[in-house]
């Protein structure tokens, strides 16, 4: 008979484990549709000497209309973070979440003492928090995107919610 003189640790339920156990991280986006046996799908040619990162951005939809206010973001080869009218949008490698500015009880931003890193939390009222780092290209950027992103906050963050 063996006998074990470790503790009995259980079995790990959590985000680590998990992703679906952390609320507000969206899950894969479903396959596109197939298009039906009968009909050919159409296809589109590059015109020369034009890249992918030349083309124009798509038109906003019908109902959709850009917002007028300011509009935050931050980005490295690894995170984004997107803050406007519609809330904040963190995302890092292929994980992301997004929260409507109701969602939230804080947003916090922190830069490296020494460094090129500007963190920002997001807190919900559930206590709750998610933190993403981004490395700027230059330490002068990281003072620019504190100032953007206090704008964002003054303008769409409502704290008596």
């Amino acid at each position: 008979m063996e006998q074990s003189n470790g503790p009995i640790i259980e079995p790990l339920r959590a985000a680590s484990a998990d992703p679906s156990f952390v609320p507000g991280i969206t899950g894969a986006a479903p396959a596109e549709p197939e298009e039906p046996a009968g009909e050919p799908a159409p296809v589109v040619e590059d015109a020369p000497g034009t890249a992918d990162d030349e083309r124009p951005a798509p038109a906003a939809e019908p109902g959709e209309e850009p917002a007028d206010g300011p509009v935050f973001e931050a980005a490295d080869r690894r995170g984004r973070i997107v803050a406007d009218a519609e809330g904040v949008r963190l995302s890092y490698d292929e994980e992301a979440c997004e929260f409507r500015w109701d969602e939230l009880a804080a947003v916090e931003s922190e830069k490296g003492r020494f460094g090129k890193r500007f963190t920002v939390t997001v807190h919900t009222p559930d206590r709750r928090w998610y933190p993403i780092e981004i490395i700027a290209p230059d330490r002068g950027r990281v003072t620019a995107w504190e100032s953007e992103l206090d704008a964002v906050l003054d303008a769409y963050f409502d704290e008596t919610a």
